[in-house]
Parts: C-alpha cells; structure tokens; sequence
C-alpha cells in the first residue's frame, strides 16, 4: 500500500491544477514539436527531436508523480480545534531567543509543498519538526548546519 501524503487544501488544489496544466496544455505542446521535428527528415542527428523527446520523457516524469502524490493524498483539514498547538497547515510565528531579530512566521506543510521563500516550511525539516506540538511561549532548540539555534513560539494561527 502506498504511503499517505499530507496536503493541505490548497497544496492539493495546486498540484491538481499543474496536473491538468501538464496533460492539457504542456503534452500537447511538446507532441507538436516532437511532429514538427520529425519533418525534418533523419531522426539520428536531429538535435530539436532529441530535446523534445528529452523534454517528453521529463514531463511525463513529473504527471506520474504528481498523479500518485494526488492519489495518495490526504487533506489537512483545520477544524479550529487545537489551535493552541502548532500542527501541519497552521501558521506559526517563531523568533530567535536573545535576538533583536524580528519574529518570522511560517506554514508548516508536508515536504512535498514545502517552499521557504514562500514561508511554507516542511513538518519533516529540522524547524518544523521542532515547533509541531509546542504552545505559545515554548521554547525550542534547533539543531541546524551552522549550529544549535533556540526559538521562541510567538504565536500560532
């Protein structure tokens, strides 16, 4: 049995919406260039038949991921409840302790929507597998690359 993959609900309409982007507009696109290369004539040394049929094989690459990804995924639903403890699909606002930083808030999503220059950070990373479950006012210590870093829950929500 496959592995369930956590979305929230707007994680799992994007990956719904560039799914049909890929099978309605990107297939098409890359079948037309495939024809028109294979016009050309030879085949063996058609350097435009080689890069459409690379880009073919990497499209269909990524429309198989993301129709298992779809078909194993489970929506995060926010009740409201619990909303006192962080957990996947909620926002949280964290600051460094003893920094005159200003506090930074994120999403903490699965690893499969996770952006960080978006604010989206995954449950699975180092930071947001630290903050799921703490309340307001914990503190955490976070073991990072450059070294061990503790933040402070500012706020959840």
């Amino acid at each position: 049995m496959a592995e369930e993959i956590l979305l929230t609900k707007e994680g799992y309409e994007a990956k719904v919406a560039e799914l049909d982007e890929l099978r309605t507009i990107r297939r098409p696109e890359i079948a037309e260039r495939l024809k028109e290369a294979m016009s050309y004539g030879d085949i063996s040394e058609n350097s435009e038949y080689d890069a459409a049929k690379n880009e073919q094989a990497e499209l269909e690459d990524r429309i198989g991921k993301l129709e298992i990804l779809i078909k194993n995924a489970k929506i995060i639903e926010d009740d409201g409840k619990g909303s006192d403890v962080v957990k996947i699909g909620q926002k949280v606002t964290i600051k460094k302790v003893g920094s005159k930083e200003k506090p930074v808030s994120y999403i903490i999503v699965s690893s499969s929507e996770a952006d960080p220059i978006s604010g989206k950070i995954s449950n699975v990373s180092p930071v947001g597998a630290a903050l799921i479950g703490q309340k307001v006012k914990n503190k955490v210590e976070v073991k990072l690359p450059g070294g061990t870093v503790k933040y402070e829950v500012v706020a959840i929500g």
